[in-house]
């Protein structure tokens, strides 16, 4: 498994991450609240993919498994992304379904854990037909040993029974109450991870 920071993270590699993605992402509740329409999902979610894609490479926060089976997204304690400039882009890349972006991004700053350091895992995906092989467990152990070496924690926002249970393998607990989207919307589960 290797991590590709923005300096080595190809043009290529980052249309085809922000595929794997959305390909991964197409039938989650999260995306179909935001996006309701099936082929429309499908139109869009490669851009919305590829801002968190970049926004993370800039950060060095992109893991990815062999062959480009799995990836994994994150930001370092510290990173200090451009709100502007990300709305901006969401807008760019999600038009008319800018707006549900918006309410689940004031719903997780709502949540988030704010005081302590921490990385925070934003998205994970593995290939369909690789799931359940590891890929992603070994990705998230990546990243907690790298927030144990530093002494810090680590959080995640789980949107799938699926990406619960890896967190939880990687030593997450939850934390909270669970993130509920309006109109009985899905919920996100926020998971913590003291340092080891």
């Amino acid at each position: 498994m290797s991590a590709l920071p923005l300096n080595r993270l190809s043009p290529s590699a980052v249309t085809d991450l922000s595929a794997l993605l959305a390909t991964c992402f197409q039938e989650d509740a999260l995306t179909r609240w935001m996006i309701p329409g099936e082929r429309r999902r499908g139109e869009l979610l490669p851009g919305f993919f590829r801002v968190f894609v970049e926004l993370s490479a800039a950060y060095d926060g992109v893991l990815t498994g062999p062959d480009g089976d799995a990836v994994l997204l994150f930001l370092p304690p510290g990173a200090e992304p451009d709100g502007r400039a990300l709305d901006a882009a969401f807008a760019d890349v999600l038009g008319e379904y800018a707006e549900p972006m918006r309410t689940i991004a004031g719903l997780q700053e709502e949540a988030h854990p704010h005081g302590a350091p921490h990385y925070y895992v934003s998205f994970g995906a593995v290939r369909p037909g690789r799931q359940q092989s590891g890929l992603m467990s070994g990705l998230l152990g990546r990243v907690v040993a790298r927030a144990d070496a530093d002494g810090v924690g680590a959080y995640v926002e789980a949107s799938s029974p699926g990406g619960e249970a890896a967190a939880r393998r990687a030593g997450f607990r939850l934390l909270g109450a669970d993130i509920a989207l309006p109109g009985g919307g899905p919920v996100l589960r926020p998971m913590w991870r003291d340092p080891r």
